[in-house]
Order: structure tokens, then C-alpha cells, then sequence
């Protein structure tokens, strides 16, 4: 590129990156600073504590239940659902009848907005107008309903698998495009040497796909890490702070009990966490152009 060249494309490039640092990056620094104050909406001047505020955050018991439950939430919900999408994208991925309905009426869970399958799946834990209760003691896996969303030991399974019942269609087309990208001929060879399904999957299909799963597996880290919706309409974070994790303990700290400082003091270490996460990204999918451009 010429030296005009990149005066161009700077400029075209201006409006762009003006828009994405005045609401993105501009509200990023104004929480950063806010968070080394005392704010709230009852005091009309914060009060400037600086780093007390975070000792204050770190000390107390709310954030090691939020931490873990933000670990215990993000792992189950990756970890069940590229298992359940892989799964799912090799079923899909045979030669079945009708395979565009059954896609179709797969990506349904997907398409659903956040709000709806939340409200969809209270009704369905109701412990007694739900049908999950209803399903359970027909079938004779539990003897008497049980109240899914308002129990601690049950709360967190319970937003998790309606997390990965809504979010498996994602990852299901992710691997099943590249799936389709699989040489057929190693397969053809590896079953004429006497490999069965699985010696295929292990040493033909999945060293092929390897650079997807990666990318994928760090993509849902990112978005689950930061998803709100399906706990907050479910439980609001509770019961007894069961599910609260960093997105619905900035909301309700900030929102709720309008204390703006303690908030930001979350928002910052979910960002940092969040930084971290999407270095991740652009590292494994750095790797994967590399690959892809040996290759």
C-alpha cells in the first residue's frame, strides 16, 4: 500500500472506530473511574476511595459465591454444550431422511429469544403445573415434584441445562460445517484399513476439525461468561445467591440498590475477565489462519 493508500483508508475507517470508542470504549473508562468511588444514588457527591473500594469487593462473602458461580456456570454450559452440538452435527451430518426439517426444528431452541425460553422454562420447573415434575414422576424417576428454581442445590442444573438446550444449535452448525469439510477420501481409507467409527472419529475427523473446536470453544467461553437473560428472568440470581453470577450482580447492584461504585468495581473485574477470554480468541484463531494458510 502506498502512503495515500493508508491516508484512505484511515479515513474511511474514521467514523467507525469513532463510533466504537464513544459507546464502547468511552462507557469501558467511565467505569473504570467510577469504580474508585463511593457512589450511590441516595449520595449526590461520590467520594473518592480509590483501591478500598476493591478490597472492600474482595473481602466481602458475595463475590466469592458470585466468582465460583460464574466458573461452575460458564464451565457447565460450554462443556455440555459443544458436547451435546458435536453430537448432534454428527447425527445430522449422515445421509437421514427429511434433513432440512430435522435442522430446522433443531435451530428452534436457537432462534428463541433469551426473555421467551426463560419464561418458557419457569413454567415448565413450576413444581406443580410444570411439566418437568409431571415427565419425572410418570416415569417413575422421582417419587414427588420438586421446586427446581427455588432450591440452592438445584438452581444452578436447572438454568444451566435450559443455557445449553437453547444454545447446542450454535455449536451444532459450527461443527457441522466443518465437518462437511472432512476429506472423504481419508475416511474411505481409514474404514478399507479396518477403522471402525471411532478409530475415525479419533484419528481422521477430529485432528481435521481440531482448529473449530478450538475457536468454538473459546467463542461460547466468551458469550456464556457474559450472558444475562435466561438467569435473571429464571431467578434473579437466587435462591440465596444460588445462581447470581457477574452480569446479575452488576445489574442488581447497580440497578437495584443503586450502589454505582460496587457495581463498577464488578463490571471492571468481569471486563478484565472477559479481556482475558478474547485474547484467548484471537490467539487460537491466529493459530488457526496460520494452519489454514500452510495447509
Amino acid at each position: 500500500m502506498t502512503r495515500k493508500d493508508r491516508w484512505l483508508l484511515w479515513i474511511f475507517l474514521a467514523p467507525s472506530l469513532g463510533l466504537i470508542g464513544l459507546f464502547l470504549y468511552w462507557p469501558m473508562v467511565g467505569t473504570v473511574i467510577e469504580s474508585f468511588y463511593a457512589t450511590s444514588f441516595i449520595s449526590p457527591n461520590p467520594e473518592f476511595v480509590g483501591f478500598d473500594g476493591y478490597r472492600e469487593v474482595f473481602s466481602d462473602r458475595d463475590f466469592d459465591d458470585v466468582f465460583w458461580n460464574s466458573i461452575a456456570w460458564t464451565l457447565g454450559v460450554v462443556v455440555f454444550q459443544n458436547m451435546l452440538g458435536f453430537l448432534a452435527a454428527m447425527l445430522l451430518n449422515q445421509g437421514l431422511p427429511f434433513r432440512g426439517v430435522t435442522r430446522a426444528l433443531v435451530l428452534m431452541p436457537f432462534v428463541l429469544p433469551g426473555v421467551v425460553t426463560a419464561i418458557l422454562w419457569r413454567f415448565m420447573y413450576d413444581p406443580q403445573l410444570g411439566l418437568v415434575n409431571s415427565l419425572m414422576i410418570r416415569t417413575g424417576l422421582a417419587s414427588e415434584t420438586s421446586a427446581w428454581l427455588a432450591n440452592p442445590d438445584t438452581a444452578m442444573a436447572a438454568v444451566i441445562f435450559v443455557a445449553v438446550w437453547k444454545g447446542f444449535p450454535f455449536s451444532m452448525l459450527i461443527y457441522l460445517a466443518a465437518l462437511q469439510t472432512v476429506d472423504r477420501s481419508q475416511l474411505e481409507a481409514a474404514t478399507l484399513d479396518g477403522a471402525g467409527p471411532l478409530r475415525r472419529l479419533w484419528d481422521v475427523t477430529l485432528p481435521a476439525i481440531r482448529h473449530v473446536i478450538l475457536v468454538n470453544v473459546v467463542l461460547t467461553l466468551i458469550l456464556t461468561f457474559n450472558y444475562f437473560d435466561i438467569v435473571w428472568v429464571m431467578t434473579r440470581g437466587g435462591p440465596q445467591q444460588a445462581t447470581h453470577i457477574f452480569p446479575t450482580k452488576i445489574y442488581e447492584t447497580g440497578f437495584g440498590q443503586f450502589r454505582f461504585g460496587e457495581a463498577a468495581t464488578y463490571g471492571v473485574v468481569s471486563i478484565l475477565v472477559l479481556a482475558v477470554l478474547v485474547a484467548l480468541y484471537v490467539i487460537v484463531q491466529a493459530g488457526a489462519n496460520r494452519r489454514g494458510r500452510r495447509t
